[in-house]
């Protein structure tokens, strides 16, 4: 286990010594991960330092608002709206690593036009070690690992947490005072829904994992799962009502796990099933259908895609 403090005080001299007197510009998502390399690399190097939230239209119900709300400390937080542009890049995409390789190669050009406005050189991402060994090996590609474009407008990437482990950046997100909102958050794919949306993302798509995402998080917020989340993994009929429906099948999932590298599906009580299957076929009237997973990983995977 990490010494957080060490850490700390490690970290904020390497970035001040890597950036020096240029510019950064940092990938801010709003996870533990990111929002820990933002408060490191702030205190490294102050208002040299632009946080750069990018709203791809993959993020969770009401994230824009919360970011706003938990990092308006930082004058220089920039928030770019870029929906229709991550939406119009993956058009027609149904291959999960070429989802990954768009939404990587486009996260990176809205950095790059930050990044040219304010005078940047250097990009601070929140990888850590779960994220190169899954991207280096054959497992996935991750966005801001494996799915970078090979041509990067920048002088340097500085990734402080590259060797850490999640309940490692756990920690030092709590010795660096952040709050419990960012420090206990659950763990949230940098490509956001897309990859819990099997095949092409639409927009009618992304509003029934939005939605159903959003239930679960509240239904199964007791019991603390390493992360809970829903899918939408195809079409399936059923009836509403009296009519027949060829409606969207969703997948609850719910895994224990220490640091995401293996997992386990968690024994969820039936009363809570169906009342996550109820709210989430009632509150929109396209889904027929929902099922638990109870597939652990190894061999499955935390997320779809």
């Amino acid at each position: 286990m990490v010494n957080a403090d060490e850490f700390i005080d490690e970290k904020i001299a390497e970035i001040d010594d890597e950036i020096g007197d240029a510019n950064a510009v940092i990938a801010l998502s709003g996870g533990v991960d990111s929002s820990t390399a933002a408060a490191l690399a702030y205190e490294a190097v102050g208002d040299q330092l632009t946080p750069v939230y990018v709203d791809t239209g993959l993020m969770r119900k009401g994230e824009t608002k919360q970011i706003r709300e938990t990092f308006d400390y930082m004058d220089s937080l920039r928030i770019v709206d870029a929906r229709d542009r991550f939406l119009e890049g993956l058009s027609g995409v149904t291959d999960p690593e070429e989802k990954r390789h768009v939404i990587g190669e486009q996260f990176i050009r809205e950095f790059e036009t930050v990044a040219k406005d304010v005078d940047a050189d250097f990009l601070v991402q929140g990888t850590i070690y779960p994220d190169r060994i899954e991207s280096e090996g054959t497992i996935k590609s991750h966005h801001n690992v494996g799915g970078l474009p090979d041509v990067v407008d920048f002088d340097g990437i500085v990734e402080p947490m590259r060797d850490l482990y999640k309940d490692e950046v756990r920690e030092v997100a709590r010795a660096l005072d952040l709050e419990e909102v960012v420090s206990e958050r659950m763990p949230f794919p940098g490509p956001g829904l897309a990859v819990r949306i099997i095949g092409e993302v639409t927009e009618e798509k992304l509003e029934v994992a939005r939605e159903s995402n959003h239930v679960v998080e509240e239904e199964l917020e007791e019991y603390e799962p390493w992360q809970a989340l829903a899918a939408v993994i195809g079409k399936a009929t059923g009836v509403k009502g009296d009519n027949r429906v060829h409606g969207w099948v969703v997948s609850v999932r719910s895994v224990e796990s220490r640091d995401g590298m293996t997992a386990r599906a968690q024994e969820i009580d039936w009363d809570t099933l169906q009342r996550i299957q109820s709210r989430i076929t009632g509150e929109n009237e396209t889904v027929s259908r929902v099922v638990y997973d109870v597939t652990h990983k190894p061999p499955a995977t935390i997320e779809y895609e």
